[in-house]
């Protein structure tokens, strides 16, 4: 999962990186609005943590821009600021959740994990497919009932691969899904846990599309 953290406390803010990133996610930090408009008019994200009070643009501004171009990346609304019109505010600006700070990190990645599960269309907090079943709160996943050993990175492929099989990924996007903007990767890094996962399921679990990219089947 990639995130776009908007948020200018810095001692907050590298908290939050710190925890995301322990719970295997990869986690891009801006620290003004105007920063966040122009990340998500270049960027794909997953969700977006947006905090209001946030300088040059304020978050209810940033929300209301974002929306009216029709971007429709989930976004939870992080702020001290949690009287009942803030709160009707930010959802009526297009927030698809809030939460009050101080807030703990296992309720903000339930909260992730629901606003991506819904937005995927799934019910079920468990995502199964071709003998494959992942659990994304635990990060655990069993392949035709044995339990399957993931790296981080190699979990993160799998449930961008994984969330709609059939899609094609190319190379370049499954790069910014598993690093972000980190520049400290290897040129055959995506390969490498392809390679990876393949061994560890079968070998045509994932595909490649020459030219393209990869994907995993259909059936």
């Amino acid at each position: 999962m990639r995130l776009l953290l908007a948020e200018d406390d810095v001692m907050l803010g590298e908290s939050l990186v710190s925890a995301l990133q322990a719970q295997g996610l990869v986690v891009d930090w801006v620290r003004d609005g105007i920063s966040v408009i122009h990340a998500m008019g270049s960027e794909t994200f997953d969700a977006v943590l947006l905090d209001i009070g946030l300088p040059q643009k304020d978050g209810f501004s940033v929300l209301k821009a974002i929306r009216q171009r029709q971007d429709s990346t989930p976004v939870i609304v992080i702020t001290a600021r949690d009287e009942v019109p803030d709160r009707v505010l930010g959802l009526d600006a297009g927030a698809d959740d809030y939460l009050s700070k101080p807030f703990h990190p296992d309720e903000l990645m339930a909260r992730l994990r629901a606003l991506l599960r819904r937005r995927s269309g799934r019910v079920q907090p468990l995502i199964e497919h071709l003998g494959l079943v992942i659990n994304p709160a635990s990060h655990t996943a069993l392949y035709k009932d044995v339990p399957v050993k993931l790296t981080r990175r190699e979990f993160a492929l799998l449930m961008a691969l994984i969330e709609r099989p059939g899609r094609v990924w190319a190379r370049e996007q499954l790069i910014a899904r598993l690093y972000g903007w980190n520049p400290n990767i290897s040129s055959n890094s995506v390969e490498v846990h392809i390679h990876a996962l393949r061994k560890k399921l079968t070998e045509n679990f994932i595909v490649s599309i020459r030219g393209v990219g990869y994907a995993v089947r259909t059936e």
